[in-house]
């Protein structure tokens, strides 16, 4: 039974194969949805589009999740191509470079705004005009880190913007519920991915993660892709507000 036959979906925040948000594209395409993409830039319209051609998607439009405008423009696309929507994936995070090389201590304003603007409020906006288009009810997940709950080193400004993020979430869910409107976090374990290179000593994060956590491995694109399509589909209809780990079990130890 495929659990998405005949719903839509806006995925946001897809780089490459490696990202998670494609690890969720290819299940619930396997599963039936219909699916559009944004990318940011040209730069990324190169990855991107390859990607979502190779699914059959048409919808492939630019947005800078910092501008109303692109986002406005978004949604009168998704609105003129397929006039509702059933959900949106958002798997959107971005801080400066030097902020994450730095101690959080030294995070200037500008980059502290920048890392909640793009991360958290991001989540936001989109759910706003997506709410306008989910007139049967729907879902929406967002990707967050254990940084967002734990101190992670070299993680910094990133956890206090999944920390907004996860906020975002429950608070979201509590305005868009009585629309039927889920809103969920995926907490990922550590994945190799194009965002996650930028983070000091992420391999070595990695080893120690396989270490400590009760399954002995890393979670993958396919574990998160899978959890995600429990939250899209109505396998999760009484469940909205949650984060939910994806970490092979990591959350749960200790020293």
């Amino acid at each position: 039974m495929k659990l998405l036959e005949g719903k839509r979906g806006l995925v946001f925040g897809l780089a490459n194969q490696k990202s998670i948000a494609w690890g969720i594209t290819q299940q619930c395409h396997a599963h039936g949805a219909s699916l559009g993409f944004t990318y940011v830039n040209e730069a990324l319209e190169k990855r991107v589009r390859p990607l979502a051609e190779s699914i059959g998607s048409e919808l492939i439009l630019p947005c800078d999740v910092q501008s109303d405008e692109q986002l406005d423009k978004v949604f009168e696309e998704v609105e003129r191509a397929w006039g509702t929507i059933d959900f949106i994936v958002h798997s959107v995070a971005f801080a400066d470079a030097e902020d994450l090389k730095n101690p959080f201590v030294e995070t200037s304003r500008a980059g502290f705004q920048l890392a909640l603007d793009v991360s958290a409020y991001s989540l936001v906006a989109i759910a706003r005009r997506a709410a306008k288009l989910m007139t049967g009810g729907g879902s929406i997940i967002a990707l967050s880190y254990l940084g967002a709950e734990k101190v992670v080193t070299n993680y910094r400004v990133m956890g206090v913007a999944k920390a907004a993020l996860e906020a975002s979430v429950r608070e979201l869910a509590a305005d868009l519920g009585p629309q039927g409107i889920r809103v969920n976090a995926i907490s990922a374990g550590p994945i190799k991915t194009l965002a996650a290179s930028g983070i000091p000593g992420f391999r070595d994060l990695l080893s120690r993660f396989e270490e400590r956590a009760p399954l002995r491995r890393t979670a993958t694109q396919e574990d998160v892709g899978k959890t995600s399509l429990y939250f899209l589909s109505d396998l999760s209809s009484a469940v909205t507000g949650e984060t939910h780990y994806v970490d092979c079990g990591f959350n749960i130890t200790a020293l």
